[in-house]
């Protein structure tokens, strides 16, 4: 009732006004109603054609506007604070808090896909939520597909062992490396989609394979918690 009171004195108050007075409200609405149109259309009609490089995929033109820039940004920034492009060493850590990093990525990627509005189809562009779900499908269901299941079986088969007795732990830890190293891609790949200038140099280096005879890794210094890095 209060509502309907107020709008109805204001429009009474409105046909009131002639003259001069009437056009410059009219006029002062217009106006708010054609800035308010321009800014709706920057932030999220405007189309802008970014190339990224994914080796996996190779070259890749994609059609963002600011709000897929803002889901770039969210992936990059789950994939790059995330044990999924930061080097694990051999005597770091342990791999069932890698999995559970990796699984705590694809579960951020997926609320944040389903949060957000559809990217608008445009012919011949992909878009934020194709580089996001290949990443999903191609990298990380295969990877956590395969060794959740072997060290769970090791963990329920030895619950007193710690992980190192593991036997596929160096063969795990090895194929983790080549995950990171996709993974990164991507990350870059979400950097340039968000408009993230150097993002190489954000991420750090990029995780390098290693053999059963290379020597063994020296353990990194650490600024924190070594947890922080899942």
């Amino acid at each position: 009732m209060v509502i309907g009171s107020l709008t109805g004195l204001a429009v009474f108050s409105l046909t009131q006004v002639t003259s001069r007075s009437l056009f410059v409200i009219t006029g002062g609405v217009a106006g708010a109603a054609a800035v308010l149109a321009v800014q709706w259309y920057q932030r999220t009609a405007r189309l802008t054609q970014v190339k990224v490089t994914v080796p996996q995929l190779s070259e890749l033109t994609f059609a963002v506007n600011n709000d897929a820039r803002q889901v770039a940004w969210r992936m990059f920034i789950e994939t790059v604070t995330r044990v999924s492009t930061q080097p694990l060493a051999s005597d770091e850590g342990v791999v069932r808090e890698a999995l559970t990093s990796l699984y705590g990525l694809f579960a951020t990627t997926r609320d944040t896909l389903k949060a957000a509005r559809p990217s608008a189809a445009v012919p011949g562009g992909h878009t934020v939520e194709y580089l996001a779900i290949t990443m999903l499908n191609r990298e990380l269901r295969p990877f956590l597909s395969q060794w959740h299941a072997r060290l769970r079986e090791f963990e329920q088969s030895h619950p007193e062992s710690p992980e190192s007795d593991w036997p596929d732990n160096a063969a795990c830890r090895a194929e983790l490396q080549q995950v990171q190293r996709d993974i990164h891609a991507y990350a870059v790949g979400f950097a340039r989609l968000a408009g993230v200038r150097e993002p190489e140099s954000l991420i750090g280096l990029v995780p390098v394979p290693r053999t059963p005879d290379d020597p063994p890794e020296r353990s990194r210094p650490s600024a924190g918690n070594d947890r922080d890095a899942y």
